[in-house]
């Protein structure tokens, strides 16, 4: 599918403010609110839009620690991966599953209340996980930069 000029417009300004009425994004975008529908269902039909999500600050929700847990896989069990991100899916507290090539092969963050609770989940909950060789934690400190967009 060709993007043009006017699709960029329309996904920057979606981008920038999701939740806003189609009405203002279609002004901002320089485009007619029909259009601006025809456009979005355009983009959704050939899977370039998959949803409009919520942004969720889990500090807000009273979660004060974040941690990216980077795991080593023993890949010895054909079904290593499979079994572990089946797992890994069933933890609440897991946010985000993500995997890669290299020396880690699946990051998991972690959300917590506070230390105690991550130790509990740790404990309990992460270190069960199946096929884990190797395990590295990195606690986060701060966002300096989250952002979904892209140089449109």
């Amino acid at each position: 599918m060709q993007v043009d000029d006017t699709d960029r417009r329309i996904l920057r300004q979606m981008l920038a403010e999701p939740s806003a009425p189609r009405s203002l994004l279609a002004d901002r975008a320089g485009v007619t609110a029909a259009t601006l529908a025809r456009r979005v269902e355009r983009l959704r039909e050939t899977g370039m839009i998959r949803n409009v999500r919520a942004a969720i600050d889990w500090r807000a929700l009273g979660f004060e620690v974040e941690v990216s847990l980077r795991f080593t896989l023993d890949k010895t069990n054909p079904r290593a991966f499979d079994e572990f991100i089946a797992a890994a899916r069933e933890v609440p507290e897991v946010v985000a599953i993500e995997t890669f090539l290299g020396r880690v092969d699946v990051r998991l963050n972690v959300v917590a209340r506070d230390m105690g609770h991550y130790q509990e989940v740790y404990r309990a909950r992460i270190l069960s996980l199946p096929h884990i060789a190797e395990v590295d934690a990195l606690m986060l400190i701060a966002t300096i930069k989250d952002s979904e967009g892209l140089p449109l």
